[in-house]
Parts: C-alpha cells; structure tokens; sequence
C-alpha cells in the first residue's frame, strides 16, 4: 500500500483507491486473497508511532473487515484497536486515508507536531506535569459501571452500583440505564467481531454481581409498592420476565451430562437481554417439554456432545410436533451437524413458524434468536428451509452415488496381519485391573494439550498463527489468547494448590484373541482361562463397509489382535478428573460465569493429559511393550508412539454400548467411582475411556457408515434386538431405521 499524507496531490487517493479495488476485486474475483504491506501507508509520519498506528488502524478497517481484504503485513505489536483511536486522531486518519479533505494532511501534520511536542515534554521530564493522568475511576459512576462492563472488571462492582443506587429514583433503573447500555455495547462489539468471547464471559460476570447486588433493594421496593397498594406481596410473581427480549429454554439432553458448550451460549445470549432458562444436563424429553410449557419460553435450544445425544434430539423434534409447539427449535454440540440437523432432526418439526436450526457456536447464537424473534422471521426462516431441503436431496443423491461392499465382501478384504512376521507385543508386567489413585495433577501438566482450550473459548488463529503457542502472535485473538492463558494458569495453580480437583482411574490388562470369525476379541482373566477358552467378556467391533477407491484393507480393531494359538492382549482404562462439579457450584453462587467455564474447560484439559500421561505408563511400564520409548510431549501430541488407544463411541468403534462391557471388565464404576448414564455417558463428565492396542500395524481410522447386512450381524453377536442396535448405531447407518 502505498504512501499517503506526502502533501503530492497525486499520492492523496493511495488509500482510499486500494481500499475500493480490493472490494471491486473480491466481487469479480471472490476467491482471490488479497494482502498488503500496511507500513508505508504511514511512513510520511514515520517517528510517531501513534499516529501511524491510528491510521493502520482506520485503514484495516475499512480495508479488511468492510472491503474485504484478506491479510495486512503489520507488526502486531504496533496495533491500535478502532476504540483505541483518540476521536481527534481517528477523525483526522479517516479524513487522510479517503482523501475527503483538502487539508486532511496539514490537519495530520498538526496532530503529528503536538505528539511530538508531548513525547518531547515527558523525555525531558519538563511539562509532565501538565499532563494529568486520568483513569476511568474519575469518571461519573454511570460511565464507571459501562467501562467496568465492557472491560469486565468485578472488582468495584458493589461500591459503584451502591454509588448509582443513591443517585438513581429506582434500583431497576440502574439495570435499565448503565448496566444494559454497557451490555448493548458488548452485544455490538461481539457481533461485530471486534470482542471475543472470554471478554463477554468476563462482562457477564460483572453484570451478574451488579443485579445479584441490585435484587434485595428491588423486591424490598416492589413489597413496600404492593403493600402501599393493598395487595398481598406474597403474590407477586418473581419470574416476571417481561423486560427481556426474548426468552430461551436451554437443555442438555436425557443422558448426556457435558454442558460447557451450553453454558458459554447461555451466557452470551444472557448478554444481549435474553432470559436464558438452563434446566440442566440428563434432561429428559417431557421435563424439557414440561418446563418450555411452564415459562413459556420463546425458543428451545438442545445441547449434546456424544452421538446417542443425536436420536435423543430427534425424539424430542418429534414429540414438539405431536405435542403442537409452536417454537422454534436449536441443535448444538460437538456431535451436532448442520446435516445431521437437516436429515435427521428437521424432517419431524421444521415449519416457517417454527424451524430447526443448527447452531454452530456461541457466537451465531443470538443472530439466530434475534432473527427468529425480529420482524424479518419469516424471510430468514424460509432461507435456511431452502438450505436444508438442498443438504438433504444431497445427502441422498450422495448415498445413491456411494457404494458399499455387503459385509461378508468388506470381511474377505480385511486386514491381515502377519502375526509370525510381526508378532504381538510382550505379555504385560502387570496383568488384571489397577486402581490409578496416585497421580497428581501437577504430574499431568505437561501433557496438557491446549489447543482445544483455545477452540472452547473461540479463539481460533489464522495462519500462520494457528494452534498454541503460535496463536498469542495471531494479530486479531493474539492478545485476548494470551490474557486467557494467563488466567487458565491462574485459576490451576489455585486448582493444585487447593487440591479442589483430583484425578482418579482404572486400568484393565487382560489376554486376548480375536474370535473365530474375526470380527470380535475375547478377553481372558488368566491363561489357563484362555488356554481353556473360557473368555470373561467379549468386546465386539465394527468393520468399514464404504467402497474405497484404492487397494487398501477394510478395517476392524478385531485385526490388530491376534487370533487363537497366539498369546496377544488387550489393554483399557477409564479415568476421570474430580471436583469440578464442587468448583462450579461455588462459583455459580458467586455469580462468576468466567471462572465456572474456566474451570470446566481446565478439568477437561486435565482428564485429557491424565489420560495421555497414563497411556505412557502402560506403553512403557505396566504393559511395558515400549519400555524404552523416549518421545518428549510434543511428539506424544503427534501421536508418534507405538500402538493406539481409541475410545468407545467414536470413529474406530461408533458404539457406545461397548463402555459397558469396559464397564464390566475393569469395575469402573465400583473402583473409580466412574459411572454411565442411560446415554452411556461418563459421569463426571470430565472422563476419558479408550482401548488400548500394541501392534505397531494397529492405527486410528472411522468405520463411516454401515449396512443393515453388518447391523444385523453385529445384533446377533452382542445378543441384541435389532432395533436396539439400530438406536444406538443410527448416525452410521447408510439405510433409514424401520
């Protein structure tokens, strides 16, 4: 980009002519990136950073986020944010970069001069003291409460709203003036991308503990008003929510006990003057339906993260329909799919008045109550009616033109491991089940992965800034990033400190073999027990069925072991991190939606790294078949250790029944405390189970969809209804259920 604010009349439109050819450019050519070096736009007023940062910052944004540029070369830490920008200055850039002035550089020139005269006066230690230093605590209360909101800061929080109490007629007018005008501004700025979501969290905080502060001065008003005249304040309706814009029941669905997701979405919907009514996790279907009746809520949002969650929103879709709701309807989660919701969920509710939608993350959320309450509804509605029946007359015309061997073909192409070649691992050194009760959390840190901690706060880098650490030089949510992980580092040196979570779990090794037919493994309590083929359980696995376009195997997990006449094992585990449900009840009483998510999202990133540090105590010790493996974290990340360790319910073995059997073998629930829901979800809910397998020919894979051929097989083999079977499996199906 080339230099403005030269005083040549012939250079004035540099900016403003790259700014509209950028956006002429992406309307002809929309997939064309675009970049540009932004340093000599300003190198006229080179010297003063902060004028040259002030107008990068102005150019950018009209550059990038209105124009539609793709990236600017700037070093990051000469950024200015828009609301940074003095308004002098900021009105100065604006007139220099779009050349909307015939002295927009003298004016520039001049703003540049008194810069220079106050960097010079505080270098010289002379006219210091000219400059009064002030803070945001000098100004009004009202402003102090907006600035405390937009900033979340909770610190004076109760001092300043006591301060606006004595100043205003009404406590309610407090909530109605500086508390909703700050979290208008949130509302704008998140839309806007110009604020991320631990920011909004933070601005919830705040807003929680000025109303929970504000509430015993208002119901002491309303029964002194009710008293005056002559009713009974008894019966005074305390859910009055008719100040809200809207109100929305939320609810994670029977058997599914992870809530993270939905509470990030409760609250920033509770930003934007939503009542948010949250029923809970294991909710199910006629409670949901029973409480959306009974605070006659506006819009109903479904939450669930493992995939018997799925058919649970399908049934509930269902019962709307014969039940005749009339709101509309919100899918999310991690196992939730823009696809999954048009061919599955939507078919059995979706009208124009009342439409399914997929929600893929807090930040769509109340774009999407806010559209489907708003006067453009209808118009809204009938776009994304438009785009499901397109996703579904796809999804089918997909599976015409996809081919599936029948599963007797898909078994003769399996893999076949030359077990004489590349024999199984050594018997383990400890055979039989352990109680894992001494490891300690600061034992696991280092196994922390932290980039899911980034994606649970939707905080993504763009390249090439993408993933930890590299995402705190990400100009965009490199600043925020950072803050947030200090804060997370924060909040767990207090965690181990305290001791208010521990880690717990149960680890199985046991003799195994595949059964005769290849498709199961049988797990034995001893040798003579296998000698003896007396099996104690049998885990039973699924095989690909989906044509492939090379020569490679169709897989089961059942070929990583080995079949009878060999001595092959098979090892699992099931652990879990504790006190986290304690943890957030404390801060949910104190009204710290912050530190409540925070300390989900830590507990998960413990469970994890647990399990990873304890899959290296199996490979290197307790089973010792990689005893003198030297991988560092980093690599144990990549996954570049021998053998794997793949979890019931997700893409290797789809079904979540097979915890049970885990369940069965290793007595998790008994030794662990770690129990499973109806849904076969881990409760508590930061858990992680997995098989564990040694064959170095053993690897991750996704059995994708199925059969009815191998459905029906698989019924048998487990001693299964078929129709059971097809509830539990029914995301892999390639047919529709009966």
């Amino acid at each position: 980009v080339l230099t403005i604010g030269t005083g040549m009349e012939e250079h004035a439109n540099y900016g403003v002519d790259f700014i509209n050819a950028t956006k002429t450019i992406k309307e002809i050519c929309p997939y064309v990136k675009i970049s540009g070096g932004i340093s000599n736009l300003s190198f006229g007023f080179r010297g003063v950073m902060k004028i040259r940062e002030s107008i990068h910052s102005v150019f950018l944004q009209h550059a990038i986020l209105e124009s539609g540029m793709d990236v600017g070369i700037v070093n990051a830490h000469e950024m200015l944010a828009l609301s940074e920008v003095e308004p002098e200055i900021k009105t100065g850039c604006d007139n220099l970069v779009f050349n909307k002035t015939p002295d927009a550089t003298d004016v520039m020139l001049e703003l540049t001069k008194k810069e220079k005269e106050r960097l010079e006066a505080l270098k010289n230690g002379g006219g210091a003291m000219e400059v009064k230093q002030t803070s945001w605590r000098d100004l009004d209360v009202t402003k102090r409460l907006e600035h405390a909101l937009i900033n979340g800061i909770s610190q004076y929080v109760d001092q300043d709203v006591e301060e606006a109490r004595q100043q205003a007629e009404k406590p309610l007018h407090i909530i109605e003036g500086p508390l909703m005008d700050g979290m208008n501004i949130i509302g704008d700025l998140f839309g806007a991308g110009k604020m991320f979501l631990p920011q909004v969290i933070k601005s919830a905080r705040v807003m929680k503990k000025a109303v929970a502060y504000l509430i015993p001065f208002m119901e002491k008003e309303k029964r002194e008003k009710l008293i005056a005249e002559g009713k009974n304040p008894e019966d005074f309706d305390e859910n009055d929510d008719s100040n809200f814009a809207g109100k929305v029941l939320m609810a994670t669905v029977k058997g599914d006990v992870h809530d993270i997701g939905k509470n990030i979405v409760a609250v920033v919907l509770g930003c934007n003057n939503y009542k948010v009514y949250d029923i809970g996790v294991m909710c199910s279907c006629e409670l949901i339906l029973e409480k959306a009746k009974e605070y006659n809520v506006d819009v109903i949002g479904l939450s669930g993260l493992i995939t018997p969650s799925l058919d649970e929103m399908v049934v509930v879709a269902k019962e709307m329909s014969k039940g005749g709701f009339k709101q509309p309807l919100l899918i999310g989660g991690a196992t939730t799919s823009k696809m999954h919701t048009a061919v599955k969920v939507s078919p059995n509710y979706f009208t124009l008045e009342h439409p399914v939608i997929h929600v893929l993350d807090a930040s769509r959320s109340v774009t999407v109550v806010s559209s489907l309450l708003g006067e453009n509804k209808e118009d809204y509605v009938t776009d994304i009616m438009e785009e499901y029946e397109e996703m579904r007359e796809d999804y089918y015309a997909g599976l015409e033109d996809r081919y599936f061997l029948t599963f007797d073909q898909a078994k003769e192409q399996k893999l076949v491991i030359d077990f004489d070649v590349v024999p199984p691992a050594p018997a383990p050194n400890k055979l039989g089940v352990t109680v894992i009760d001494n490891v300690s959390l600061e034992d696991v840190v280092p196994y922390i992965d932290w980039n899911p901690f980034f994606q649970t706060w939707e905080l993504r880098g763009r390249y090439p800034n993408r993933g930890y650490p590299k995402i705190f030089n990400d100009e965009a949510v490199g600043s925020e990033a950072k803050k947030l992980f200090d804060d997370a580092q924060k909040l767990m040196k207090e965690i181990i400190a305290n001791k208010s979570m521990y880690l717990k779990g149960v680890v199985g090794l046991f003799a195994a073999n595949s059964t005769e037919d290849g498709e199961d493994v049988n797990i034995y309590q001893s040798e003579d027990d296998r000698e003896n083929g007396e099996p104690c359980h049998k885990f039973c696995m699924l095989r690909q069925q989906s044509e492939k376009e090379s020569d490679d195997p169709y897989l089961s997990q059942a070929d990583f072991i080995a079949p009878a006449g060999y001595k092959d094992h098979l090892g699992m585990f099931a652990v879990s991190c504790f006190g986290c449900e304690e943890l957030v009840a404390k801060y949910e009483s104190e009204h710290d939606d912050y530190n409540k998510i925070m300390s989900q999202a830590l507990a998960d990133r413990f469970v994890e790294a647990f399990a990873e540090y304890l899959h290296r105590v199996i490979r290197t010790d307790m089973w010792g078949y990689a005893k003198d493996e030297s991988l560092n974290e980093e690599d144990l990340l990549k996954i570049k250790y021998v053998g794997v360790r793949p979890a019931p319910g997700y893409p290797s073995q789809p079904d979540h029944t097979e915890k049970t059997t885990m369940w069965n073998a290793i007595k998790a629930k008994e030794l662990a405390g770690i129990t499973l829901s109806e849904s076969l979800s881990m409760i508590p809910a930061a858990s992680v189970s997995a098989l564990v397998f040694a064959h170095p020919q053993s690897c991750y894979f996704a059995v994708g969809q199925v059969g009815k051929d191998q459905v029906q097989s698989y019924a048998e083999r487990k001693n299964m209804e078929l129709e059971l079977a097809e509830r539990w499996l029914s995301p892999i199906l390639n047919y529709e259920r009966d």
